[in-house]
């Protein structure tokens, strides 16, 4: 019986705590768990989490003064689902959500949900020409947006992109670009041929009550209900589209290797925008799935409202990218804040420096600050440290596997497992892989092999206990301050001005930002140009984000064998 039981031990990692045994012989893991899957759809985790505490409150914005209760929330997300029915959306039409952190986007996330209606996240930065691509691409039948937040006016952007709207009766919106595009609903304003918010919220009325009742027996929890926009190395947007079944696991796992499942004390404070995995998965999802408290401190990402808002509301768990953990330790006045209630937190998005780590335990007092990887097609965790990893693991790896996936690392030329502690590219099976790229079965069958795996571009090695070591990426992309950003879309664009002959953008590493973006020029023959110049021509046409930071202006490229173009000799 003894041989028994420390062969099956050695026959691969448990993941319930954390793995003290170094079983694993070759870089692949299956975190094998005792708590199953869960199999509900999003509606009906509110819906318990509702009947558990109904007075707890479960949303905070408190630049907006908005404060909600569990039963509030559901009373506001089934109002919405019905309104949503009520002005001809259907189950499985698509939903736009494009804007910063408000009450109404976790609102639209779980009233898309309870209605069937797949959500789609739409980054808050993007400029018309972004935005209409995402749209058409995926088929949007209605957009949510404020009218607009700091320089970003959408409502603007939207009438540029169809003028049809200002002519239109809400609900019937008929555009030569935007073929799909029938409603468009605000959220702080009545404009012309769009819905206000109020509007919608009006007309669920008991008759669409029912039908939504009705719809609830029709949805399924392998249905999509997300479509989150990455790109590859292509430069063009793919719609990355998780189901319900996707998103409640990860968020429930997660949740649970955080100690969401046992602590009492469950109040997060969510500076990481919803419209990225991290945020809509890790945070939005976790308060029906854990019934957890989510205080928003702005709208938009701002320092020292983060810091206030973790003393003001006594919050407990912390989550940031490491540009924002950066930024928080580099206050000059962090030492004013009472920061003693905040015990845990979680560090991902981007690469985590070790000495930002140790300064968060150090300098915040966040004894328990946790690193996670993953990537928006994965749902998106699938690396995780515990807790109470020591600062070692803490600072040189991701943590271990989650539970119920599979992951190995392979030389990406031949395909074959390397040997633990061997780098090769990361690839991942499991409920947490994507079920496609929308409308684009040719990329989805690039990044999924037949057998399921999907490969992450991600180079790394694995330790006989399953903790994982990021040491870069296939693809160029560069992470900056936690957005991914692709050097072909970049590049693309430079490629439209007049007098510029070619463009390579690579990163370049930045103590605060992690990368940041380094744009080479090679000019055409005569003519000049300046750096300022090249900026201003990206304004308004790219994201801020974007925009290179720096501009050389190069009269040739280091070249490989084959003349493809290094990169990374800029660097």
């Amino acid at each position: 019986s003894t041989i028994y039981l420390h062969s099956k031990q050695l026959f691969g990692i448990h993941v319930d705590s954390p793995p003290i045994i170094p079983a694993l012989t070759t870089s692949y893991a299956h975190g094998t768990s005792s708590t199953s899957l869960r199999h509900t759809t999003i509606g009906e985790a509110l819906l318990k989490a509702v009947e558990r505490s109904p007075d707890t409150e479960a949303v905070v914005f408190l630049q907006d003064g908005v404060r909600k209760t569990f039963a509030q929330l559901q009373q506001d997300v089934d109002q919405a689902a019905a309104g949503l029915l009520a002005i001809g959306l259907q189950k499985g039409d698509r939903l736009g959500m494009w804007g910063p952190n408000t009450y109404e986007w976790i609102l639209f996330q779980f009233a898309t949900a309870k209605a069937g209606i797949i959500l789609v996240s739409v980054n808050p930065a993007y400029q018309p020409q972004e935005v209409e691509f995402a749209l058409r691409k995926v088929g949007c039948k209605a957009i949510v947006c404020l009218t607009q937040f700091k320089t970003q006016k959408y409502c603007d952007m939207l009438r540029q992109i169809c003028p049809e709207i200002e002519t239109s009766t809400p609900g019937d919106i008929r555009s030569a670009r935007l073929p799909d595009l029938r409603s468009v609903i605000v959220i702080d304003s009545r404009q012309p041929g769009m819905f206000h918010l109020e509007d919608v919220m009006q007309a669920g009325s008991s008759q669409y009550i029912q039908q939504l009742q009705d719809l609830q027996k029709k949805i399924s929890f392998d249905d999509p209900i997300n479509i989150q926009f990455t790109s590859g190395t292509t430069g063009v947007p793919k719609g990355a589209t998780l189901s319900h079944h996707n998103i409640i696991n990860n968020a429930y796992f997660v949740g649970s290797r955080m100690g969401y499942t046992w602590r009492p004390d469950l109040r997060i404070c969510l500076p990481v925008p919803m419209y990225h995995c991290f945020g809509s998965v890790g945070g939005g999802m976790c308060i029906a799935v854990h019934g957890i408290s989510i205080v928003f401190p702005s709208a938009g990402y701002e320092g020292k409202a983060t810091l206030a808002a973790l003393e003001s509301e006594r919050c407990t768990y912390i989550y940031g990218t490491p540009t924002m953990y950066v930024d928080w330790i580099n206050q000059p006045d962090l030492a004013k804040y009472d920061l003693s209630s905040v015990h845990s937190g979680i560090m991902a998005g981007s690469p985590c420096p070790p000495e930002v780590v140790k300064k968060v335990i150090t300098m915040m007092g966040v004894k328990e600050i946790t690193i996670g990887y993953g990537t928006t097609e994965n749902s998106p965790v699938t690396f995780c440290g515990s807790p109470s990893d020591n600062l070692d693991r803490k600072c040189d790896t991701v943590g271990y596997i989650m539970d119920h996936i599979e992951a190995k690392i392979v030389n990406p030329s031949t395909g074959e497992i390397v040997p633990l502690g061997m780098l090769g590219e990361v690839m991942i099976r499991g409920y947490c892989v994507m079920l496609e790229y929308w409308g684009d079965e040719a990329k989805t069958r690039e990044c999924i092999t037949k057998e399921g795996w999907y490969k992450t571009g991600d180079i790394g090695s694995m330790d006989a206990h399953s903790y994982l070591r990021i040491e870069g990426r296939i693809k160029d992309m560069i992470i900056r301050g936690g957005e991914n950003i692709y050097p072909a879309e970049i590049e693309q664009f430079l490629h439209t001005h007049p007098k510029i002959k070619e463009a390579q953008v690579v990163g370049v590493a930045d103590p605060r930002m992690g990368e940041e973006v380094c744009a080479c020029i090679k000019l055409v023959d005569g003519k000049d140009c300046t750096e300022e110049e090249i900026k201003a021509y990206c304004k308004g046409q790219i994201a801020h984000f974007k925009i290179p930071r720096y501009v050389l202006f190069v009269t040739s490229y280091p070249l490989t064998i084959t003349g493809k173009v290094r990169a990374h000799i800029f660097l």
